[in-house]
């Protein structure tokens, strides 16, 4: 049990009198003594409680209740609330009964709000998404829980270098999968990026660093540019009478790699690493979107815009509230540069999101999208046939941060995420509507309901009665809505599909002798291409599966075929050294079965076919608890961020190790200037130089540049590296880089 020092006591004090000072909203000293009061409850109940870090764990609450004021804009009651958040969980001595004596209803619903969701990420996994959706029970109530736990994330991320690297990783996947994704829904854009940031910091550490050793290194170059960018508008505002503040920020560090990775391109072809940002103060007598419009027109006088770059979020918002004018010109340097123009109130919601968004909310204002939304996820919330993990999958997916607005044949506007297909129109107006949808009018033309809608379209259902749900309908949706509803369907056909099919799989084994056990299901289900029983069950109660083969599938040797191409290690706990025994199992696969409670006779692994690792990739595993499979799938696979976020006692920390000379596929993609000879070069590069076998070999040339990919067979990162190096040196080769072999909705883990 800690003491605290004199000198930890006096900078808690001077700590908590600096909170004070940024709580300029405090009108009555009885809003000062209820924070006062808050702290000493808080200070009282932490004082023996240290952090990771050894730092005084009163400090943790202090700074979170510091955001809650600073950056996102806050009151009293979130401030008393962040500093309790964690009393109740921590000390037993303090009941919700005693803080709703002490402090109010509304600060005790928070704080019992903020002990739920604390434990969503621990223990089991369908504890964990019980208790996740029934915090978000309290949108009901008051929206102030998952405000003041998006600043107890955010302290968390920042001071996340004294937890070990298994906690980090499996903090950072949680966020970057729902927290960050929730501050961008609801407008917290600086909290959003810096959460990302944190994130990746942590999940991909040198990959991190190298892209701010990249910035740092170009930051002179980058700031002289801007600086010379900006004089000329500066000028051109002031004579046109505004009063405003102009900026240069940098692109986010997670940014950068997203458009790295998704884009395919270098650090050096990302051409928007600056941007412009124009805050003025309107004048009251002309609308602010004439006003940001006139700014652009000056802009333009001066560069040349983009057309294709133009977002006008000033006459339609984005869902979560956020306004603004960005338009992208050519800077005399002849780089890219995106300017956003905003106006002081569009600038507040921007960076206080959801508060502010209230803040400038008219009494009689009609309900907007940011409304909708919290609706919706109510109406979720809500629904007694909801399975929990669906529910923190349906609430990510409503998180969408890029919307469409269409319209109804009588003129309604419904706002869906960017990618929606007519189908996910359909279960948006009503359930009932999706599951009989047969086909689409978009626009007054027959269209299929996969089609992808746009903004400005107009849709008109086409339905029928004798219409049944189908299950490819999921491949072809986007909304959480028209996901959950096409389950719901699905589940009522397959719990029958899966009675019969048990029936006649029991009948089976009996007429073949054959007892069922764990042996015989796993082999079953490999031979089968199956993840699960009931998945199993379904398909032959559909009659996708005959048991005809059943004796020559059991006969078969079950040693899993991976094995023999590679050795991978897994790490167990440091409270006890692994016995000889545990050391060598099989095919000399390191384990620790007090690891994950792992049976050790029944350990097997599996390569995920959603993101195709090879040997030298980082790496993860995935315990399967119905088959105590180990999936191995990418660090950085989408797959295994959700699976880390939502599962994290089931990750199990893995690495190559040593491996047999057996060949993965990769694919790679190839661009440079044309020559008669270049495929023939590029060819015999591979095949005879470096004697690697060609899966496929499609390439293209136009106007003078060639440009195409190819998949073959490697050992490993070092042999494709190798490849990529020296397909680089070749004459006329400008671009060589590795592909991502990705499915993302074929590996699904039940």
């Amino acid at each position: 049990m800690s003491v605290l020092t004199e000198a930890e006591e006096i900078a808690i004090q001077n700590q908590f009198q600096e909170l004070l000072h940024v709580c300029t909203f405090i009108r009555s000293n009885e809003d000062r003594d209820l924070i006062r009061k808050a702290f000493d409850v808080a200070y009282e109940a932490h004082c023996n409680m240290r952090r990771k870090s050894g730092e005084p764990y009163i400090i943790h609450p202090m700074y979170v209740a510091r955001i809650v004021v600073v950056e996102i804009g806050l009151g009293t009651t979130s401030v008393v609330s962040a500093l309790l958040h964690d009393v109740v969980e921590d000390n037993p001595e303090y009941t919700l009964d005693f803080i709703r004596s002490q402090f109010g209803p509304k600060v005790a619903l928070i704080v019992d709000g903020l002990t739920k969701i604390s434990d969503v990420f621990d223990n089991n996994s369908s504890l964990q998404a019980e208790n996740f959706r029934k915090m978000l029970l309290t949108i009901s109530d008051d929206l102030r829980v998952i405000l003041i736990k998006l600043a107890d994330r955010l302290h968390n991320m920042r001071t996340l270098d004294a937890l070990s690297p298994e906690k980090q990783i499996k903090i950072a996947s949680e966020t970057i999968y729902l927290y960050a994704p929730m501050a961008h829904r609801l407008g917290f854009y600086s909290i959003k990026q810096e959460l990302e940031d944190l994130s990746l910091k942590y999940r991909h550490p040198k990959i991190y660093s190298d892209i701010v050793n990249l910035l740092k290194d170009s930051e002179e170059k980058r700031t002289n540019s801007v600086e010379e960018f900006m004089v000329p508008i500066r000028q051109k505002l002031v004579d046109n009478g505004y009063k405003f503040e102009m900026t240069g920020r940098s692109k986010s560090i997670y940014s950068i790699y997203y458009k790295m990775q998704h884009k395919g391109v270098p650090f050096e072809e990302i051409y928007d690493l600056s941007a412009i940002r124009i805050v003025f103060d309107p004048d009251p007598d002309v609308p602010e979107k004439k006003q940001c419009w006139n700014i652009y027109a000056l802009i333009t006088d001066i560069y040349t815009p983009k057309h294709d770059r133009i977002r006008d979020w000033v006459s339609t918002p984005k869902a979560n509230g956020y306004e603004a004018l960005h338009i992208t010109v050519m800077g005399n340097d002849g780089k890219w540069v995106e300017v956003q123009i905003r106006t002081r109130r569009m600038d507040d919601i921007a960076e206080k999101g959801f508060a502010a968004h209230w803040k400038y909310k008219g009494v009689a204002s009609s309900e907007s999208e940011l409304d909708k939304w919290l609706r919706k996820i109510k109406e979720s919330i809500q629904d007694p046939n909801a399975d929990a993990m669906e529910f923190i999958d349906d609430f990510k997916m409503n998180l969408f941060a890029h919307e469409i607005q269409v319209f109804t044949p009588k003129g309604q506007i419904k706002t869906l995420p960017q990618k929606a297909t007519t189908l996910d129109f359909a279960y948006e107006i009503h359930s009932e509507i999706g599951n009989r949808a047969i086909a689409a009018k978009v626009n007054h033309k027959l269209l299929p309901l996969n089609h992808e809608l746009h903004s400005g379209d107009q849709v008109e259902i086409i339905t029928s009665d004798k219409k049944r749900t189908q299950r490819e309908w999921l491949d072809e949706v986007t909304t959480a809505k028209a996901k959950t509803s096409i389950k719901n369907n699905i589940k009522a056909e397959n719990k029958n599909r899966v009675e019969r099919g048990k029936t006649i799989f029991e009948e089976k084994l009996k007429t073949n002798n054959v007892t069922p056990n764990s042996r015989v299901m796993r082999k079953l289900l490999e031979a089968y291409d199956t993840q699960t029983k009931d998945e199993l069950y379904s398909k032959i109660g559909a009659d996708l599966i005959v048991l005809d083969d059943l004796p020559k599938i059991l006969k078969r040797n079950s040693k899993n075929k991976w094995i023999r191409y590679w050795q991978l290690q897994l790490f167990g706990p440091k409270t006890r050294p692994a016995s000889n025994r545990e050391q060598l199992i099989n095919g000399g696969v390191t384990a620790d079965p007090s690891k994950k409670n792992i049976d050790e006779s029944k350990l097997n692994y599996r390569i995920a076919k959603c993101c195709n690792p090879i040997p030298g990739d980082d790496v993860v595993g995935y315990l399967n608890p119905s088959n105590d499979m180990i999936l191995i799938h990418k660090s950085r696979c989408p797959n295994a961020v959700k699976l880390s976020s939502n599962r994290g006692n089931l990750i199990v920390p893995v690495k190559w190790t040593t491996y047999k000379m057996f060949s993965f596929l990769a694919k790679i993609a190839i661009q440079g200037i044309d020559r008669p000879d270049i495929y023939l070069q590029i060819t015999t590069q591979i095949t005879e130089e470096l004697n690697v076998n060609i899966r496929t070999f499609n390439m293209s040339s136009h106007d003078g540049i060639f440009e195409g990919a190819i998949e073959l067979y490697v050992h490993d990162t070092i042999d494709l590296d190798n490849l990529m190096k020296r397909l680089k040196g070749l004459k006329g080769v400008e671009s060589v880089k590795r592909m991502e072999i990705l499915d993302q909705t074929k590996e699904e883990v039940q």
